[in-house]
């Protein structure tokens, strides 16, 4: 198992996961807000140059320096930020984050060449398989799966997320992708071992894990269980440690970043 160890910066808490111990990275906490990465990436690395994108809750990745294009040639301050829910690293030293609430956190590293990726991954994003879809940029720039490992951060648990079915179908077929019929598909969910649905109580309803979910999609594509890591906290249940918009609707955010090699 995979260990998760709390640190401070400034008296601040932050999250670590020693499947990444050889990258500096982090899952911060509610504590560090209003700030921005762009003021505390030196609790990972000082020297870092900070990436970030206005996230859409769609299955865009962009590279630092796709984000730096669309920065250069930006008109005014409001399209600052190009639209995107991953950023893959394409240099050493490139800080990558996302922010999130309930959605899910998720930073990779490749061992073998030292880039890293920051994906935010709500249910949207991974009914169109975000997460995939970065694995697939860095394999693009020379990594091998086997060389990737896979941390992710405090996110809401399956057990408190109430859905709608179709919401939870949308997701499933991720994972299902017969062209069966909702009901089915809720079935085969189901039926999978340590399910990412539960039964609700209210009609039309289930929970639903899109941490299991994202999970899935990465042992489908033949990733090691082992190389994936996922936090044991929720952000709905724990709030003296995180924001949850499910809780409190209200649009507060915490930042994960981790920094290429």
């Amino acid at each position: 198992m995979h260990s998760w160890e709390w640190r401070t910066w400034e008296g601040l808490p932050y999250l670590t996961c020693s499947l990444l111990e050889s990258w500096s990275h982090g899952f911060f906490t509610q504590q560090f807000s209003p700030r921005y990465p762009v003021e505390f990436v030196a609790a990972l690395q000082p020297d870092a140059q900070v990436y970030r994108a206005k996230q859409v809750h769609g299955n865009i990745v962009l590279t630092p320096s796709e984000i730096e294009q669309f920065v250069n040639s930006a008109v005014t301050e409001e399209t600052l930020l190009p639209s995107a829910d991953g950023i893959v690293s394409d240099r050493a030293l490139q800080a990558v984050w996302v922010c999130t609430a309930d959605c899910t956190p998720v930073l990779i590293a490749d061992e073998k060449t030292g880039q890293v990726a920051a994906v935010h991954a709500g249910w949207r994003g991974t009914a169109q398989r975000i997460v995939p879809q970065a694995i697939a940029r860095l394999v693009a720039q020379g990594s091998q799966l086997e060389d990737l490992r896979i941390a992710m951060g405090p996110a809401i648990a399956g057990e408190v997320y109430q859905v709608s079915t179709e919401v939870a179908v949308e997701v499933g077929v991720s994972i299902i992708p017969q062209k069966e019929t909702n009901e089915v598909i809720l079935s085969a969910l189901l039926e999978i071992p340590n399910a990412p649905i539960l039964p609700d109580p209210e009609e039309g309803k289930v929970r639903l894990d899109v941490r299991r979910v994202n999970e899935l999609q990465l042992l489908q594509m033949g990733i090691s269980g082992e190389r994936i890591a996922i936090a044991p906290y929720c952000t709905y249940q724990q709030p003296e440690y995180f924001f949850s918009y499910r809780r409190n609707k209200l649009k507060n955010v915490q930042w994960s970043g981790i920094v290429s090699k």
